[in-house]
C-alpha cells in the first residue's frame, strides 16, 4: 500500500503512447511530420527576416504577423521535436517537468495565438472602416500593448492550468497522445479534477469564443465597408489586404473547434491524434506559406530583400 501511494502521488515520469502503426508507417509519418516541422521553423523565420529588415513591412498588420511567426516556432518546437525522437527510438518516456513544460508552451501558445488573430482582424477593422484615422489609432504605442497583452495575459493562463496540474495525484503513466495533452493528462489523474474542467471550459469561452466573435464581428463590418467602395478595383483591393489574415483565421479556428467539438466515439482518442496532428504541424506550417504566396507585400519584400543582397543596393519603394 505504501509503494502504491509513493507511486500515485510521486510521479515522476509519463509515457507518451504515439500512433500504432507498422514500421513502415512509422518512417512515413516520421518524414512527414520532420519536413513539416522544418517548413514551419523556416517559413515562419523568414517571415520574421523579411518584417525585420523591409522598411515597407514596418507596419501594424507585419508587427503582429512577426508575433505570430514567434508564436508559431515556439509552438512547433515544444511539440513536434519530442514526437520525432518517440517516433524514431521507441523512447516514450518524458519526465514530469518536462510534460508540464511542454503543456505549459501548447496553452500559452493557442491562447497567444487566439488574441494575435484578434488584434490583427482590429487592425484590419481600422485600416479598412477608418482609413483616415488609421495611423492615429495603431500607433506603435496600442500595437506594442497589444502584444504585450496578449503574451502576458497567455502566460498567466498557462501557468495557472500547470500549477492545478502539479497538485495533482497520478498513478498511471500511459499518455495515449502524441504529447502533453491536458484532457488526456486530467484522465490520468486519480485526483478531483471538476474545478479544472470548470476552469478549461471558461478559459475556452474567454479566450476562444469571445476574440472569435470579435473577429466575426471585425469582418461584418469590414465585408459591409467593401461592398459600399464603388470600383470593383477598389473592393479587390481592399479584400486582398485581409484575405491573408481571414485564411489564417479559417485555419487556426476550424482545426481547433472541430477537435473541441467533434462528438465522440470508440475510436475518439486517436481521431484526436490526427486532428492535433492538424493544428500542431499543418497550420504552423501553413501560415508563412499562405502570408507569402498569397500576400503581393511579402512577396516584393522578398525581392527586395534579394536585390538587397545580391546588388548591395537597397531599394526603396515598391514597383
Amino acid at each position: 500500500m505504501l509503494v502504491y501511494r509513493r507511486n500515485c502521488t510521486e510521479q515522476k515520469e509519463f509515457h507518451l503512447l504515439v500512433f500504432s502503426e507498422s514500421d513502415k508507417v512509422q518512417f512515413v509519418l516520421f518524414t512527414g511530420i520532420l519536413l513539416m516541422f522544418l517548413l514551419a521553423v523556416f517559413g515562419n523565420l523568414l517571415i520574421m527576416i523579411l518584417i525585420c529588415l523591409v522598411p515597407q513591412l514596418h507596419t501594424a498588420m507585419y508587427f503582429f504577423l512577426c508575433n505570430l511567426s514567434i508564436q508559431d516556432i515556439i509552438y512547433v518546437s515544444a511539440i513536434l521535436p519530442k514526437f520525432l525522437v518517440v517516433t524514431m527510438t521507441g523512447d516514450t518516456a518524458i519526465s514530469f517537468p518536462g510534460c508540464m513544460t511542454q503543456m505549459f508552451l501548447f496553452t500559452f501558445c493557442v491562447g497567444t495565438e487566439f488574441f494575435l488573430l484578434t488584434s490583427m482582424a482590429y487592425d484590419r477593422y481600422v485600416a479598412i472602416c477608418v482609413p483616415l484615422r488609421y495611423s492615429i489609432i495603431m500607433n506603435n504605442n496600442v500595437c506594442i500593448l497589444l502584444a504585450i497583452v496578449s503574451w502576458m495575459m497567455s502566460i498567466f493562463n498557462s501557468l495557472t492550468y500547470c500549477l492545478l496540474i502539479s497538485k495533482l495525484k497520478f498513478c498511471s503513466r500511459g499518455v495515449n497522445h502524441f504529447y502533453c495533452d491536458l484532457k488526456t493528462i486530467l484522465k490520468l489523474s486519480t485526483s478531483d479534477t471538476m474545478n479544472i474542467h470548470i476552469a478549461v471550459l471558461v478559459v475556452c469561452v474567454v479566450l476562444g469564443f469571445f476574440p472569435f466573435m470579435m473577429i466575426i464581428m471585425s469582418y461584418i463590418c469590414i465585408i459591409s465597408t467593401i461592398l459600399n467602395i464603388q470600383t470593383s478595383a477598389g473592393r479587390t483591393k481592399a479584400f486582398s489586404s485581409c484575405s491573408s489574415h481571414l485564411t489564417v483565421v479559417f485555419l487556426f479556428y476550424g482545426t481547433s473547434l472541430t477537435f473541441y467539438l467533434k462528438p465522440q466515439s470508440v475510436h475518439a482518442q486517436e481521431q484526436d491524434k490526427l486532428l492535433s496532428l492538424l493544428y500542431t504541424a499543418v497550420v504552423p506550417m501553413l501560415n508563412p506559406l499562405v502570408y507569402s504566396l498569397r500576400n503581393k507585400e511579402v512577396l516584393r519584400a522578398l525581392r527586395i530583400l534579394t536585390e538587397k543582397y545580391s546588388t548591395g543596393k537597397i531599394q526603396d519603394e515598391f514597383m
